[in-house]
């Protein structure tokens, strides 16, 4: 009797040390973490696009007759561009002409509103990341007694970069 009731009472004991020491090993396993970096990188290519917006000069009366567009260029930062104008389908640069048919009425684009310098190419320009807007001031010039009729030209900005 004396060999169970010391059993007895040594049982609670041995359940407590154990649960005790089973708490304590679990804590002794504590959680470890590991770390890593990885390397992001991008190459931004330079890129521009252009966009214009058309001249009309409405009706011509056989005097001087003037009217704007602007041809609208984003590139992306510090990218050098330049920007030019064609001489339209069937002219040049210094003697643009729409037509009507086999009639041409002469025109001319510029960079000024004193319609003084020729539209050609502008110089070197850098672009900002955002649309760089520049006005194509144009004019026909009086006195030309052409036949009646709807005249028209298409002329090509290209940008360089």
């Amino acid at each position: 009797m004396k060999f169970s009731n010391a059993m007895k009472s040594a049982f609670p004991a041995a359940v407590v040390g154990f649960l005790t020491l089973g708490l304590a090993s679990t804590s002794a396993f504590a959680v470890t973490t590991v770390t890593a970096t990885m390397a992001v990188s991008a190459t931004v290519q330079g890129t521009c696009v252009v966009s214009t917006t058309p001249m009309a000069f409405g009706t011509y009366t056989a005097v001087a007759s003037n009217s704007t567009a602007t041809v609208s260029v984003t590139c992306t930062n510090t990218t050098p561009y330049t920007l030019g104008l064609n001489g339209g389908t069937t002219g040049t640069v210094t003697a643009r002409v729409m037509k009507s048919g086999a009639v041409a009425l002469g025109y001319g684009l510029f960079t000024d509103g004193a319609w003084t310098t020729n539209f050609a190419t502008l110089a070197s320009v850098n672009g900002t990341g955002s649309a760089q807007v520049t006005t194509v001031y144009g004019q026909i010039p009086a006195g030309q007694y052409v036949a009646p009729g709807l005249y028209s030209d298409t002329i090509t900005a290209t940008v360089t970069y």
